[in-house]
């Protein structure tokens, strides 16, 4: 999700990322993608799923979530995930990169057998 630029914001986006540009955030309040301090949990579910529905329509969703991915965006929805959906995402990147290093390494050890 790419906010509007102001200091109150948790981490304000600069502007010259091209993919900016092209958001459907950019005319939404950015109070949709951030919770207010101490939001019930059945208003925060409702207005991250309005903020997601803005998200799905958005032509430039996989570079914002590649963003907030990144960075890492600790808050907030961005590219149609909120903080704990990237955190799940972040964690099983490292662990498929865990895997494929582990796979590579033992791949390399294992002495190619010659047929015949």
């Amino acid at each position: 999700m790419l906010h509007p630029i102001d200091s109150s914001s948790p981490r304000s986006v600069v502007e010259d990322n091209p993919w900016h540009t092209g958001a459907a955030c950019r005319s939404d309040e950015a109070g949709l993608f951030f919770a207010p301090s101490k939001e019930p949990t059945a208003a925060r579910l409702a207005r991250e799923e309005q903020a997601k529905r803005v998200c799905a329509r958005c032509p430039v969703l996989l570079e914002c979530r590649e963003h907030a991915l990144a960075q890492p965006e600790p808050y907030g929805v961005w590219g149609g995930l909120t903080a704990a959906e990237r955190r799940v995402v972040l964690a099983r990147r490292r662990r498929r990169d865990v895997e494929l290093r582990e796979a590579r390494r033992v791949g390399v050890q294992q002495p190619r057998r010659i047929a015949g």
